[in-house]
């Protein structure tokens, strides 16, 4: 067994190497078992490792430098009770690990459960209207039978009223920064930030100390997406973060709803053009929701326990693929049917036979989906 601690000081350090992102990064993992181990095989070898070349391979000859720099994170993050999520840690979302730009690593404050049973993203425009501030409350206040964790950006307009909104009605809510997490920006939001430390928090890629960037906003707006298991777009102008937001989502095949606002008003034109290219439901209440999702109104844990005591009475080859998706998150019924060495045909009924009993879900593309 792996030593923890060693474990996230050498994925850390793997992570602060500019030549190496998700794809390479994924590849040494899955070639090399750690990435301790990818220090240790012979170069010839690891230069094989797809997508890894010479470059890749000569960052071992100063390795050490990164080992140092990611030891001074880790004890500045100790110093700040941040507390960090790579790859492999145990607590890293595994909604990002479905995602192929998916963080190498992420900065934490607060008590966040990082992988809870349900997630919904809200987010719209900075400069909202009244209009979109009482909407953003009325579907959180909605949404509390199902006890989502909310998750936003801690953005002026639409986010930090998702974010007050869930602290209101006792939601647990995740702020998504565009900063680091030991520099909150907007500083106006401070004391929200503080409050949702107890039940929630904020997460960011950025290491503690690190100078904020314009280009650091929609490339956070991924994380959004990701950790979402729908995104609610309450009010958007027709570009904006909110809308890119919304188009990575729908890159990732979630489920996005676009709620319907006044013709004539600028900041209704981005929800309803999403609604009109049929890149996002209309939201018409939060029974759309429970729909898509398969949602109910039972307790997530207990919803959890009794699903999984039904797997127990179920053929060995359908426990089999409940197990892989829980493991996988969403997959395609190729990889599926290599992964069970189960024929296609076969599988399918197997995968009908699931669906019928609420346990999985269908989604574009002959993907599958565990109902948590």
């Amino acid at each position: 067994m792996s030593n923890p601690n060693e474990t996230l000081k050498y994925e850390l350090a793997l992570s602060l190497v500019p030549k190496i992102g998700p794809a390479v990064f994924r590849g040494i993992l899955s070639y090399a078992g750690s990435a301790q181990n990818f220090l240790k095989i012979p170069k010839g070898k690891a230069e094989k490792i797809p997508r890894i070349g010479k470059q890749i391979v000569a960052i071992r000859d100063d390795f050490e430098s990164n080992l140092k720099s990611a030891e001074k994170i880790i004890n500045d993050c100790l110093k700040k009770e941040i507390r960090i999520a790579t790859f492999s840690s145990s607590d890293y979302p595994e909604r990002l690990k479905n995602i192929e730009d998916f963080p190498l690593a992420l900065f934490v404050k607060g008590n966040a459960d990082l992988n809870p049973s349900r997630t919904i993203g809200v987010v719209g425009t900075r400069n909202c209207t009244e209009y979109g501030r009482s909407v953003t409350k009325k579907v959180i206040e909605d949404l509390v039978p199902y006890q989502p964790t909310i998750i936003s950006g801690l953005a002026y307009g639409i986010d930090i009223e998702a974010h007050r909104a869930a602290l209101q009605f006792d939601l647990p809510t995740i702020g998504v920064l565009g900063s680091a997490v030991d520099n909150i920006y907007p500083s106006l939001h401070k004391n929200t930030a503080k409050e949702m430390m107890e039940k929630g928090g904020l997460m960011s890629e950025y290491k503690p100390k690190s100078q904020m960037h314009p280009s650091n906003f929609p490339q956070r707006n991924r994380i959004i997406a990701g950790l979402s298991d729908a995104l609610i777009v309450v009010e958007a102008a027709i570009k904006g973060g909110a809308l890119i937001t919304a188009e990575i989502a729908y890159g990732y095949n979630k489920e996005i709803f676009a709620i319907p606002g006044n013709l004539q008003s600028p900041l209704s034109e981005g929800c309803n053009n999403l609604i009109s290219k049929m890149k996002a439901s209309i939201f018409t209440g939060v029974k759309n929701v429970e729909e898509a999702l398969s949602w109910s109104k039972e307790n997530p844990q207990e919803s959890r326990f009794n699903r999984e005591k039904t797997w127990l009475t179920l053929p060995e080859e359908e426990q089999e693929i409940l197990k892989i998706l829980k493991e996988k998150g969403e997959i395609e019924i190729d990889q599926l049917s290599i992964l069970t060495n189960l024929s296609n045909s076969f599988l399918s009924s197997k995968l009908l036979n699931l669906e019928f009993e609420g346990l999985i879900k269908t989604l574009p593309g002959k993907r599958y989906k565990l109902i948590l």
